[in-house]
């Protein structure tokens, strides 16, 4: 069974230190790709340098909103230096988060236009994140022009209604361990209004273990096997089946040389 972990955050320190242990995991369970996310430039150089070291580890390049007060004049020249190199396969993770607001939402919302620009302007696809923002996150992806299927929604968890607007605006939709929660039925409910062809599996390591490793202090990217097999129970299909097609929509989503 070959699975692809569409969002992992292989440069941060929890995982880092015993990367090659944490990837020999990850193929051992079949994790056949990883998708390295990124946070600041510094991060999405970091993932970068990971992805040239790793032949089936892609990255993504963006700043992310709790960092969206810091990113600095030059930000988004160094992006774009960052996105034109072969291994990053999308700008992201960007978007907005009012639940810590560790950045104002002005400045939020700022970054994130000014990304969702640049993406645009150089045909790359954008991996978001929203959390207490989705109005906001949903309005800033329609002025920007972007196409639809052209933006990931990632560890999604948002209700069905939301889930809704997201497939109405042609987006893809990924799933993390969130979704394998007890507390979790309005994800799972938005879950199973997404197309086959819509559907990603995720990490987010090392965040968000799933069910049944949730006590995992750090979540790895072999977990995402976790992912798909509750997903699969969820859709009435063979695991083979949904990690067939959640692998093909990311080679698809993400153009992966697979």
């Amino acid at each position: 069974m070959k699975l692809i972990d569409t969002h992992c955050h292989l440069a941060h320190p929890r995982l880092a230190t015993t990367l090659d242990d944490v990837l020999a995991r990850a193929r051992e369970a079949g994790v056949t790709a990883f998708v390295c996310a990124a946070g600041n430039v510094p991060d999405s150089r970091a993932a970068l340098a990971i992805a040239r070291r790793e032949a089936d580890v892609s990255c993504l390049a963006g700043v992310h909103p709790h960092d969206a007060q810091d990113a600095g004049a030059d930000y988004l020249s160094e992006l774009e230096s960052l996105l034109g190199e072969p291994k990053t396969v999308a700008l992201g993770e960007a978007g907005l988060d009012y639940h810590y607001n560790f950045s104002p939402p002005a400045d939020q919302r700022r970054v994130f236009a000014e990304q969702l620009a640049l993406a645009r302007r150089l045909g790359k696809r954008v991996v978001v994140h929203t959390r207490e923002a989705f109005d906001d996150t949903l309005a800033i992806l329609r002025d920007s022009g972007l196409d639809g299927p052209d933006v990931l929604f990632h560890s999604c968890t948002e209700p069905p209604e939301n889930v809704r607007a997201i497939l109405e605006f042609g987006a893809t939709v990924s799933y993390s361990g969130i979704v394998t929660f007890a507390n979790a039925a309005d994800v799972r409910a938005g879950a199973a209004l997404v197309p086959p062809d819509r559907l990603l599996i995720e990490t987010d390591a090392p965040y968000l273990s799933p069910e049944p490793v949730r006590k995992m202090k750090t979540n790895e990217p072999a977990n995402v096997a976790h992912v798909a097999a509750f997903l699969a129970r969820e859709r009435d299909l063979p695991p083979e089946a949904l990690a067939k097609q959640t692998t093909v929509n990311a080679v698809r989503f993400f153009g992966l040389p697979l």
